[in-house]
């Protein structure tokens, strides 16, 4: 098929090189002309993946008229907070009736919105055709071919069906399943969760820590998605439990790495200033945690994180208070 890939950075690149090997014409679409010929000319993506060779069958553009022209499948793969606006100017460019896929792992600031229901909001398009790509899928190891697996979902079962298809390759393993719900949770949570672990790793501490954070991370993650709609098993599979152990272990992980700068000492705006990458459980945190109060759902994870970001207490504090919780209500 000709795919489109909008966006190049690391993760838009990692998946072209997938969609490439499945035997798809990738076009990206990157904001930098001088990146986009870098990646036609040159075959590679020096400012996210230096060194490594992309197949031939991948090109790029700085129009998103030309990127879009023809796309069979549009993928989407900017940071989540600009998608709106990213949507909104190229609405009218969207081939009809195509189906578009999120890569993205966030809910929008303000709107509270999972990257579907933005789609959906600002295109008109019906939930058979906005899929979700979720898994444990650091770019990196994604870029040197190692195997990895993930879930492709969709609505509509035939789509999910076509789009399992399209990114299957000797490295790359998707699962099919119809909860995008339960897939954004889950790609979303893990984001904040990471964040959490990551500046308990920056604090000195060690695996009995970090392992209590991931396992109340995912008790957390199962409580807010099901109370949207969810299906738990999905949170238990690779684009919940999965996807959580990767972010929160590797240092490979933005988020995680995000934490432990934090965790050593920096403000955020200090973190965010070296660093040219996007962590999308800074801005995610502050909207999980809306929703959870929303709906009634605890959560002190999303809450001590939201507080370190903003600058209102220490990971210290953070990892003092969630120890000192009260514990009469909670079950393991």
């Amino acid at each position: 098929m000709k795919v489109t890939v909008m966006g190049a950075g690391a993760w838009g690149t990692a998946f072209s090189l997938v969609l490439a090997d499945a035997g798809n014409d990738v076009t990206m679409w990157g904001r930098r002309a001088e990146l986009c010929e870098a990646i036609t000319r040159e075959h590679e993506n020096p400012d996210y993946h230096p060194g490594i060779k992309l197949p031939t069958s991948i090109s790029a553009t700085d129009d998103p008229a030309k990127a879009l022209a023809g796309a069979e499948v549009v993928v989407l793969a900017v940071p989540s907070q600009s998608l709106r606006a990213n949507l909104v100017e190229w609405n009218a460019l969207l081939p009809a009736q195509v189906p578009l896929v999120s890569l993205m792992k966030g809910v929008e600031v303000g709107t509270l919105k999972r990257v579907s229901e933005i789609i959906a909001e600002v295109t008109g398009a019906g939930s058979e055709r906005i899929g979700v790509i979720s898994g444990p899928n650091l770019s990196p190891e994604i870029m040197r071919r190692e195997p990895a697996a993930s879930v492709v979902a969709c609505a509509d079962e035939n789509v999910a069906r076509r789009l399992q298809a399209m990114c299957h390759s000797l490295a790359f393993r998707p699962y099919r399943s119809t909860d995008v719900i339960g897939c954004e949770f889950g790609g979303a949570y893990k984001n904040v969760v990471a964040l959490c672990v990551g500046m308990a790793v920056g604090r000195g501490f060690g695996d009995n820590t970090t392992a209590s954070v991931i396992t109340r991370g995912l008790a957390e993650t199962a409580r807010l998605g099901m109370a949207h709609g969810a299906d738990p098993l999905t949170l238990m599979g690779l684009a919940g439990l999965g996807d959580l152990v990767a972010t929160c272990s590797s240092p490979l992980s933005r988020n995680r790495t995000f934490g432990e700068r934090l965790g050593q000492g920096m403000t955020t705006q200090e973190v965010i200033a070296t660093t040219r990458q996007t962590a999308e459980g800074i801005k995610s945190c502050s909207s999980l945690l809306e929703l959870a109060r929303q709906t009634g759902v605890d959560a002190p994870i999303a809450e001590s994180v939201d507080a370190v970001v903003r600058g209102a207490m220490t990971p210290t504090d953070m990892v003092n208070a969630f120890i000192g919780r009260d514990t009469k209500a909670e079950r393991d």
